[in-house]
């Protein structure tokens, strides 16, 4: 069987900047929900029959609380926001298996998930549907991937340090060197990506960096500079990459089981109905929700 573990914030996202607004039968802005829904079903259609889908019920994580620029859901749009609970409703009437964070990230969810469906001997491949840079980190040679379903790339452990120059066990050090502007740290500075996955490309790890640069023998530029830095701010460094690393201790499932579709559950056909009910009026198309 092959498993698919959806970034269902992400997909949220896309689909609330992609289409037009839509209010349902009971005046709410649902056009994101639809959208995702729509996109779940086509998953479904395409073959998909273990799916598993992780939504950050709140933006604010655990994170938050170890570094204070670390992301928030200031600036999100409050029809965006709203849409949430929503969601998770309706892809659970769907009869897909949700996790909704809280006190962790859906990155963290999807990670956990992961590692313990690649742990069943009957599961032939992972799929993490997400082209977040954070998940690189969980790919696994050819059994747990990438995959970018709007672009419809996949990317294997080969993928992640042709993209990266890193291999995924990196990517943290990496991300926390470079830093991560959608998560809010700002890494180091004059450690570009370039030189970062020459650097680690070499060490691994942060924390296995010579502090003598002459040792180095890695082909960068200025590296007494990026060494300098790196010394007088290694705190900051270690702390950019446990924001990084993403957690595998949250329970998500007891066995891969829970995650196969089953079809739709009996709420799904009475709040489909209501997320439709302006479809037709408001968009001039009669797209429908149909399982």
């Amino acid at each position: 069987m092959r498993i698919h573990l959806v970034d269902g914030t992400y997909e949220l996202f896309r689909h609330y900047h992609a289409l037009p607004k839509l209010q349902d039968g009971q005046g709410r802005e649902v056009a994101a929900v639809r959208g995702v829904l729509a996109s779940m079903l086509s998953l479904v259609k395409e073959g998909a029959t273990h799916i598993g889908i992780a939504t950050d019920h709140i933006i604010e994580s655990f994170r938050n609380d170890l570094y204070p620029g670390y992301k928030t859901g200031a600036g999100v749009p409050e029809d965006l926001m709203a849409q949430f609970p929503l969601l998770e409703e309706a892809l659970r009437a769907l009869g897909l298996a949700v996790w909704a964070m809280t006190e962790f990230e859906a990155d963290d969810a999807l990670a956990a998930a992961a590692q313990k469906a690649a742990e069943d001997p009957r599961v032939e491949q992972v799929l993490i549907c997400t082209p977040d840079k954070d998940l690189a980190q969980c790919v696994v040679g050819d059994r747990v991937i990438q995959f970018d379903r709007r672009k419809r790339e996949a990317r294997n452990e080969a993928g992640v340090v042709a993209k990266f120059g890193v291999p995924p066990a990196s990517i943290a050090d990496y991300l926390a060197l470079v830093g991560d502007t959608a998560d809010g740290y700002p890494g180091l500075p004059g450690w570009g990506a370039k030189g970062t996955a020459a650097v680690l490309a070499k060490y691994g790890h942060i924390d296995a960096i010579p502090t003598d640069f002459r040792t180095w023998n890695v082909r960068v530029t200025n590296p007494a500079a990026l060494s300098e830095t790196l010394q007088s701010r290694m705190e900051d460094a270690l702390l950019f990459r446990t924001l990084a690393t993403l957690r595998t201790d949250t329970d998500v499932f007891a066995t891969v089981d829970d995650l196969q579709w089953r079809g739709p559950t009996d709420a799904f056909e009475p709040l489909a109905a209501i997320l439709d009910a302006n479809v037709k009026r408001e968009t001039g198309r009669g797209a429908k929700l149909k399982v």
